[in-house]
């Protein structure tokens, strides 16, 4: 399944699990830490895609993210981007940004896109850093990015991988 099908059905199907604010994730390959977003305004969802994911109480946004430690070969980040938008049809890019995460260099996109005919604005930030891929994904109504932004931002802000043992 494309990955973006799995993160518009986080949103609309949600499955509730425990929260994450300022612990560390980890993976057989990899461990980061995260400053997850509010309880408040945001719960955990659980799908096979991604790492960690949280929808909105209210309305259909999606944060998410995820680490790939193989197979990701030497990639640009643009091919990288790319990659997250498997699955989508009339992608139209809106913005694109280089920026520094963790201390690294990472591409920040903004699309318009469709998924199975219902449009919605993806954001997407992607770096690479010791071997590893993260991507950072906000995923919202047309217009109602705005709505969560500053969580999508902190999310991104507050990360930073585990050095490895």
């Amino acid at each position: 399944m494309p990955r973006g099908w799995a993160i518009w059905l986080a949103v609309l199907f949600p499955a509730c699990a425990g929260g994450l604010k300022g612990e560390v994730f980890r993976k057989s390959a990899v461990a980061y830490r995260v400053s997850a977003p509010s309880a408040d305004q945001f719960h955990r969802v659980d799908f096979s895609d991604n790492d960690l994911a949280w929808a909105a109480n209210k309305g259909p946004h999606l944060l998410a993210m995820n680490a790939v430690c193989q197979g990701t070969d030497d990639a640009s980040l643009e091919v990288l981007t790319r990659h997250l938008l498997f699955g989508f049809t009339e992608k139209e890019r809106l913005s694109e940004q280089r920026q520094t995460v963790d201390g690294r260099e990472a591409l920040h996109t903004v699309w318009s896109a469709k998924l199975d005919g219902v449009p919605m604005e993806l954001e997407l930030v992607v770096l690479k850093r010791d071997g590893c891929v993260h991507d950072f994904t906000y995923v919202s109504p047309p217009g109602e990015r705005p709505a969560h932004q500053e969580a999508f931002d902190a999310l991104v802000k507050g990360f930073k991988q585990e050095e490895r043992n």
